[in-house]
């Protein structure tokens, strides 16, 4: 199924949408198409087994519309194409074109995104290498989607029985394999990605295969008596608002907002049974971020990590997903231990490279972010830093947000100065040199803000270092900082920093490290690593960096020497590397 035809299917669907004299739902529409492609590939699978079974009925309650005869043979051809894959292959691609055509506001509050074939494989062969015997355990993937890890596992279940006759696959399987899915449409395609999966044995036992996909909300679940073996999938992402009593269940893993693949992570650890494993693809945020802090007390506490594997490609991995994403695998009940770290590249044609970068082990306090090397040279890093002991707060400085969000506050945006106006300071005026320059060149950007009376609040009149709050991993520096210079601020007496600004302020009276030469250590190349390996977003938030791990604050006055005599960059670089080693030794 190729991409011209995928947009060649969105441009019916939406001038049928266009044209209709009847309002239709654009899921009905989606979900009528997706049947009409699942029906002409079973009758292709089976055409090509020598079977004549029938497909497996519609969930009750599932509604249909009417398709426009072009888009119907549209979806016959695609459907008979992709009969002529193997199943792994056409179960990813009609499960991207539903996920791909579901209307954006279901799909985001579903958090459906489809697992590409390599990483799913990946995936499982992290769980073998943590122990996983597909013979006897018992699997559940608690948000199964349209069957991205459903039919591998069942594939390699069957593999592991080879030796058996048909009917004792099929009953193992059976016994032993479970989805959950709250979209019932979502559940009847992975349900008929088995069938097809399983078709041979099928055939051979003379019988069909009985539902493994229950349709249901995976957070009411409770385990069972016997538990799981693995828990495995790649949850819903996105925050959720709980109902009370979700809330109350899922409390331990929780501070401030609800995001669900930290809930579907907590799910998990009650789910499998004692030394199970968890095998989960998720965003990297909950390495670091505040609202995950609870979850990584959890984790650490009932399922330390086994192996972190990081997708290199932020873009082009999952539709529509710009997170940094990873791979994971946990036992429950394990002792912490270091966990081993690699990354993933994928090229071209879909395929996965895997390369080492070492391992990590967990913080003493678990509620901090995880300091995980992306690199080999970040691995030996790591070894440097991990057990440093100085923070931010140690230097004498706290971080803050800038308190001006300027959309909220448009009518005291200026051009020019004036009496009760100040310099507003957008992220531009922090260089990618480390350097201050007042500047308001981009679009909407404004120079100066003139606060009302109860907006007074946001006035800023005391030195800081500025840093940049939102950064890829694909640039070249993620900690951009500058020094809020003194004598800017006595000139305009105060200035008012925006939202994407981050402020480290002097906690109270004179820090013990100069502004300037906190804003040298911050740019510095291996500052700017250590950071990496604790960051899992796009943002630069004000908790990462007070968790930051720096040199000793007597020790990093060295730097205001080095400041003073109008040092390079080069040289700068240097001095703070050699401290970082000093400290490690």
């Amino acid at each position: 199924m190729s991409q011209r035809e995928i947009t060649a299917i969105e441009a019916s669907v939406a001038r049928t949408l266009q044209s209709s004299v009847t309002p239709l739902d654009s899921l009905d529409i989606t979900r009528s198409l997706v049947r009409e492609v699942i029906s002409a590939y079973w009758k292709g699978t089976q055409a090509l087994l020598g079977g004549h079974a029938r497909l497996r009925e519609l969930p009750s309650g599932v509604s249909l519309a009417p398709l426009e005869p072009e888009v119907r043979e549209l979806a016959r051809k695609m459907g008979t194409g992709v009969a002529e894959s193997d199943v792994l292959d056409a179960s990813y691609r009609i499960g991207v074109l539903y996920t791909g055509l579901m209307p954006d506001d279901r799909r985001a509050r579903l958090g459906a995104h489809y697992t590409p074939r390599a990483l799913s494989q990946r995936l499982l062969d992290m769980a073998e290498e943590a122990g996983v015997e597909w013979d006897t355990a018992r699997v559940l993937d608690p948000a199964c989607g349209g069957g991205a890890f459903l039919s591998p596992l069942a594939l390699r279940m069957a593999a592991s029985l080879k030796d058996q006759p048909a009917e004792t696959v099929l009953a193992s399987i059976e016994q032993r394999l479970r989805g959950y899915e709250i979209d019932p449409f979502a559940a009847w395609m992975s349900q008929v990605f088995l069938d097809v999966t399983l078709a041979a044995f099928c055939l051979k036992a003379g019988r069909p295969l009985k539902s493994l996909v229950k349709v249901c909300d995976a957070l009411e679940q409770e385990r069972g008596a016997e538990g799981f073996n693995l828990v495995i999938g790649n949850p819903p992402y996105g925050r959720i608002t709980l109902s009370p009593s979700l809330r109350q269940k899922f409390g331990r893993s929780l501070f401030g907002h609800a995001n669900l693949y930290g809930v579907f992570s907590d799910l998990a650890l009650r789910l499998t049974n004692p030394k199970g494993v968890i095998a989960y693809v998720t965003p990297t945020s909950f390495l670091s971020g505040e609202y995950f802090k609870a979850l990584r007390v959890l984790l650490g506490w009932e399922a330390p990590p086994i192996s972190i594997d990081f997708i290199a490609e932020r873009k082009g991995v999952f539709a529509d997903v710009l997170q940094e994403t990873l791979l994971a695998t946990y036992q429950r009940g394990g002792e912490p231990s270091a966990a081993s770290v690699h990354f993933l590249t994928q090229d071209r044609h879909g395929s996965v490279k895997i390369n080492g970068a070492g391992s990590f082990n967990l913080p003493e306090e678990l509620d901090r972010p995880w300091l995980i090397p992306r690199s080999d040279r970040q691995s030996k890093l790591v070894g440097q830093v991990a057990r440093l002991p100085y923070r931010l707060a140690d230097y004498g400085y706290t971080v803050s947000t800038g308190p001006l969000v300027w959309n909220r506050h448009k009518s005291g945006l200026r051009d020019h100065p004036g009496q009760g106006r100040y310099p507003l300071l957008w992220a531009e005026s922090v260089r990618s040199n480390g350097e201050f320059e007042f500047r308001a060149q981009k679009r909407n950007h404004k120079p100066y803000f003139e606060p009302k009376e109860k907006e007074k609040w946001v006035v800023t009149d005391h030195p800081c270092v500025l840093l940049q709050r939102t950064t890829a991993k694909e640039q070249c520096r993620r900690l951009i900082a500058a020094e809020l210079p003194e004598q800017f601020i006595r000139k305009h007496g105060a200035v008012v920093v925006e939202n994407h600004l981050n402020m480290i302020k002097p906690l109270n009276g004179t820090p013990k490290v100069s502004a300037a030469a906190l804003a040298a250590l911050l740019n510095s190349d291996v500052v700017d690593q250590v950071f990496r390996c604790i960051n899992g977003s796009v943002a630069v938030s004000a908790y990462e960096l007070q968790a930051l791990p720096l040199p000793s604050p007597d020790d990093a006055k060295d730097i205001e020497a080095l400041i003073e005599a109008r040092a390079h960059r080069e040289v700068l670089d240097q001095a703070v590397e050699r401290l970082y080693e000093s400290e490690a030794k």
